[in-house]
């Protein structure tokens, strides 16, 4: 269930990444934000979203054992449910969601391990609803959101919205999630989640986003070996 939970994140989470700009000087015009004046952006900031590239920085912290390890390399996403991240350092990887399949390609064993999102589609919904082009009012059906406060990360003013899983289910798995979107872009830059009973978290930066860039079909497609091994985890 924790690889679950984790792919069903990084699925989530070029959700969060699809949030089109607005003019800056939207968020210089007042001084005196409120969660629901942010979330309003938000809304108006969705309408036009169809696909976006960035660079992506994976960290995952591990509280049992001190330790911090990261990843780096590049999201695509497309509005029709197509996602690939291909992380290459420090080691290759590669991640390819199409539909409800999601597929995790690492060269390093020449091992494709296969998902059917389908049976975690409610936990993967909650990560969607998060920024996909979804209103305001969807995403208050699956969270408690509030903005709390602001922050200046890698010299971008952020406001901070701290979302609390309404389910049970989903509590179980992440209790909170913190989302730091750029007043200037209406971007989000980072994103953490933390995970239940551990102490433990997982933090997505993002940079050099190029909003309604053409993606071709053809990188959504597998282009790993034919030779490849492929298994089907215990979800």
């Amino acid at each position: 269930m924790k690889n679950a939970v984790s792919f069903a994140a990084l699925v989530g989470l070029c959700a969060l990444t699809c949030l089109p700009q607005l003019c800056a000087s939207t968020a210089q015009e007042s001084s005196r934000w409120t969660t629901e004046s942010v979330l309003k952006m938000m809304d108006k900031s969705a309408s036009d979203f169809h696909s976006l590239t960035a660079d992506i920085e994976h960290i995952k912290y591990t509280e049992v054992v001190k330790d911090t390890s990261t990843e780096t390399g590049q999201i695509l996403v497309r509005r029709d449910q197509k996602m690939r991240i291909n992380f290459t350092k420090p080691d290759p990887r590669v991640i390819l969601r199409t539909g409800d399949s999601l597929f995790v390609f690492t060269p390093k064993i020449n091992r494709v391990e296969e998902y059917n999102l389908g049976k975690n589609r409610a936990l993967v919904d909650q990560y969607v609803l998060l920024g996909f082009g979804t209103k305001s009012q969807n995403m208050e059906k699956s969270y408690d959101i509030a903005l709390s406060g602001e922050e200046e990360i890698d010299h971008h003013k952020t406001f901070v919205l701290a979302l609390t899983p309404k389910s049970e289910d989903v509590r179980k798995q992440i209790t909170k999630i913190q989302v730091w979107i750029d007043a200037f872009s209406w971007l989000p830059i980072q994103q953490k989640f933390f995970e239940a009973d551990s102490g433990d978290y997982f933090l997505f930066k993002y940079s050099n986003m190029i909003k309604n860039l053409k993606i071709s079909e053809s990188r959504f497609k597998p282009d790993w070996p034919k030779n490849a091994t492929r298994i089907k985890p215990h979800q």
